[in-house]
């Protein structure tokens, strides 16, 4: 079962980001401060729920929160700052949007900087701990998913509809076989060592 809260201050937000690994596209963040009374059976980390149950739960938790917001960081600045920096990027910009401040944050993961002088916590696999924490990861999931798709028809032989950007076999051969994107991130391995690849 998810707790609703880690500090005793009522406005508590949770921020949690997606698309970390992936070759192309943003990083993506939310962060989300709930209701005192949220309660959601159905609602885990999101990458233990079905793509049908993450954009399902998307509008209940947009409409049971007292804030909620995303933010993307793309490739040209996650190539300029590198990918944790981008990370952090992403949940800041996504609890600057947060209307009210929150009083304190819980972030996903073990890493994060300040923000704002507002206390926070760092906790491991905290998407599947906390409740605000996993609104969070289905927020940033499902609306990197959507940015995916929207850049897949532009660029369909990579098949980000289906990959999301992430490293798979088929992902990697497209990259082979046609080179790289704008949306790629130029600074990670694309390829690995045995594949030359043409900058």
């Amino acid at each position: 079962m998810l707790k609703l809260n880690f500090s005793n201050f009522k406005l508590e937000c949770g921020t949690d980001e997606a698309g970390r690994g992936c070759l192309a596209g943003p990083v993506t963040a939310a962060a989300v401060i709930l209701n005192e009374n949220f309660t959601n059976a159905l609602l885990n980390d999101s990458k233990q729920l079905s793509e049908v149950k993450r954009y399902l739960l998307r509008p209940i938790i947009e409409l049971e929160s007292k804030s909620f917001a995303v933010a993307h960081v793309f490739q040209e600045e996650i190539d300029s700052i590198n990918i944790l920096n981008a990370s952090i990027l992403a949940m800041h910009k996504s609890i600057d949007k947060l209307n009210p401040v929150p009083e304190f944050i819980i972030v996903d993961g073990n890493k994060f900087k300040p923000f704002k002088n507002i206390p926070f916590e760092t906790i491991i696999k905290g998407d599947g701990k906390y409740l605000s924490i996993a609104a969070a990861s289905v927020l940033a999931k499902t609306y990197r998913d959507d940015y995916m798709n929207k850049i897949h028809e532009e660029y369909p032989m990579y098949n980000w509809k289906q990959n999301k950007g992430y490293p798979t076999q088929e992902h990697r051969e497209a990259i082979k076989k046609f080179g790289v994107t704008k949306y790629h991130r130029k600074t990670f391995r694309l390829l690995p060592e045995q594949y030359k690849l043409e900058l």
